[in-house]
């Protein structure tokens, strides 16, 4: 992405955890539990935009269906749920193998309801 160039969509704006030790981090804020994923939160303290990572363990199926559910998820937060979250906070979703099986909608509907809900 080039300075003179917007970003696109909301999700861009947002950061993405990139490191082992972030995500580490972020283990130790709140925790909400749902039947798709699990929402890990964690307030940094600053104003900086929000930052995401996505963690899929091999207990949810082959590679295939690891990245089905990471490309899921991904697109939820780019189309619909990146507006919900606030600055200053790192987010760590947990995917679940029933995302595959969730209606899309379902899916962004609860992320976001989620995402709403840690304060």
């Amino acid at each position: 992405m080039t300075p003179d160039r917007p970003y696109r969509h909301a999700a861009a704006r947002a950061g993405r955890l990139t490191r082992r030790a972030q995500y580490l981090a972020v283990r130790a804020g709140k925790k909400r539990r749902g039947p798709l994923f699990l929402l890990e939160v964690l307030e940094r303290g600053d104003d900086d935009p929000p930052r995401f990572g996505i963690t899929v363990t091999k207990k949810t199926g082959n590679a295939v269906e690891r990245n089905r559910v990471r490309r899921r998820i991904r697109e939820a937060i780019r189309v619909h749920a990146a507006g919900d979250m606030r600055s200053g906070n790192d987010y760590v979703i947990v995917g679940r193998p029933e995302i595959l099986s969730a209606p899309f909608d379902a899916l962004k509907a609860e992320l976001s309801r989620r995402l709403r809900s840690t304060t």
